[in-house]
C-alpha cells in the first residue's frame, strides 16, 4: 500500500467579492474553503497521491463543510479532531493591474488556534506515513500550536518520516522576532525547506544580495547563497525558493530554484497573467513534494513544481485543479495555451 503524505494546519472559509470587486463594493461574497497545508493536500490528491489532512474543526455544519470539501478531492480526513468554538475566516479582494490584492483575517480564537497538545496522537496519526508537511502559518497561530508542531516533528524523526516546511511568514499573525525564535526550533527537523524571496529574510535575517522585493528586482544567483545558509544552519537536504517578479498585480514572472546540497537548479521563467494568486505558493509546495516523493532529480523536480504553480495562477480560488499530465506538458514546454480539441 502506498504510504501517506500527512499535512497539518488550519483550513478556513474563504470569502471573496465576485470578480474583481473591492470589499467596499461587495453586496455578495463567494464562499470556499482552503488553507496553506490543505491546498497542498488537495494538489497531492489530484496527482494521485495518498494525501491526509490533520486539523481541528468545530463540530458544526461549517466544520463539516470544510472537511467535506477536502473529501470531495480524495483527501483523507480520518484524523481531523472535532471541537472548539469556530472556523477561521479570511476575506480576499483580488487585485488587478497596479492595485494589489488584499487579505483580511478573521481567525482569532478558531478551533485549531485553541487546540491542545493532547488533541493529537502523532504516533497513531503518522502510522504508515512517509512524508509530513506543515507551514510557518501553523505555529504562528499561537497558543499550544508551536508545541504541537514540535511534537509532530519529534514523532516524524523517530519514525524516519521526511518533513517539508514552507516558511510562509505572515506579518499579520506574528512578529519577525517571534517567527525567528519559534521556527529556529522547528526547522532543524525539516528535510525540505520552501521559501519565497522574502521569507528567509523575514524569519531568519538571511537575504539575497542585489534583491529588492518591493520593486520586483531579483538577483537569482543571490538565492544560491540563501539556500546554502539555510542548509548550513539547519541541515535541510533540499532548499527550494520561489522567484516572483511582480510587474503588476495581474502580471508576474514566475520561476524557482532547488538546492540539493551540491547543485542549484533553476526552472524556466513563466510570464503569467494572474486569475487568482492566492494558493500559488502552496501549489508550488504540492508540486515539489510530488516530484521529490516520486524520485525526480533536482532539475526535473523544480521544473515540475514551478509548472504546477504557474498553472494554479490561472485557476479561481486556492486549490490547484491540475493533473500530472497537464503539469508535465507545461514543464516539457507546451506553454502556448492553444485550445485542446
Amino acid at each position: 500500500m502506498e504510504k501517506r503524505i500527512v499535512c497539518f494546519g488550519e483550513i478556513m472559509m474563504r470569502l471573496n467579492p465576485e470578480g474583481y470587486l473591492r470589499f467596499t463594493q461587495a453586496a455578495r461574497f463567494e464562499a470556499s474553503y482552503a488553507g496553506g497545508e490543505a491546498n497542498v493536500a488537495v494538489s497531492l490528491a489530484n496527482y494521485g497521491m495518498d494525501a491526509s489532512y490533520v486539523t481541528k474543526l468545530p463540530d458544526n455544519d461549517l466544520g463539516r463543510a470544510a472537511r467535506n470539501t477536502l473529501r470531495q478531492f480524495g483527501v483523507d480526513t480520518r484524523d481531523v479532531v472535532w471541537g472548539g468554538p469556530r472556523l477561521g475566516i479570511y476575506f480576499v479582494e483580488k487585485g488587478a493591474s497596479q492595485r494589489a490584492s488584499k487579505v483580511i483575517y478573521d481567525r482569532a480564537g478558531s478551533s485549531i488556534a485553541l487546540a491542545k497538545r493532547t488533541d493529537f496522537d502523532w504516533d497513531k496519526i503518522l502510522d504508515g506515513a512517509s512524508w509530513f508537511h506543515f507551514t510557518g502559518i501553523t505555529p504562528a497561530l499561537g497558543g499550544e500550536n508551536p508545541a504541537i508542531c514540535l511534537d509532530a516533528l519529534e514523532a516524524c524523526k523517530a519514525k524516519g518520516i521526511t518533513v517539508s516546511c514552507d516558511l510562509n511568514y505572515r506579518g499579520k499573525l506574528w512578529t519577525r522576532e517571534q517567527a525567528g525564535e519559534t521556527m529556529a526550533k522547528l526547522v532543524p527537523f525539516v528535510d525540505v525547506c520552501i521559501a519565497n524571496e522574502a521569507d528567509a529574510a523575514d524569519v531568519f535575517g538571511i537575504r539575497a544580495a542585489g534583491t529588492d522585493v518591493d520593486s520586483g528586482k531579483l538577483n537569482k544567483d543571490g538565492y544560491v547563497s540563501v539556500a546554502r545558509q539555510l542548509q548550513e544552519r539547519f541541515g535541510c537536504r533540499h532548499v527550494a525558493i520561489t522567484l516572483r517578479t511582480s510587474l503588476s498585480a495581474t502580471r508576474n514572472l514566475w520561476a524557482g530554484m532547488l538546492w540539493d546540497g551540491k547543485d542549484a537548479c533553476f526552472s524556466p521563467e513563466y510570464d503569467i497573467t494572474i486569475v487568482d494568486r492566492v494558493g500559488g505558493g502552496d501549489s508550488f509546495g504540492g508540486g515539489l513534494i510530488y516530484a521529490l516523493a516520486n524520485g525526480y532529480g533536482t532539475q526535473d523536480a523544480i521544473n515540475y513544481a514551478v509548472a504546477a504553480s504557474c498553472l494554479k495562477h490561472s485557476i479561481e480560488h486556492d486549490f490547484n485543479m491540475m493533473s500530472v499530465a497537464e503539469v508535465k506538458a507545461l514543464a516539457a514546454g507546451n506553454a502556448s495555451g492553444r485550445v485542446q480539441r
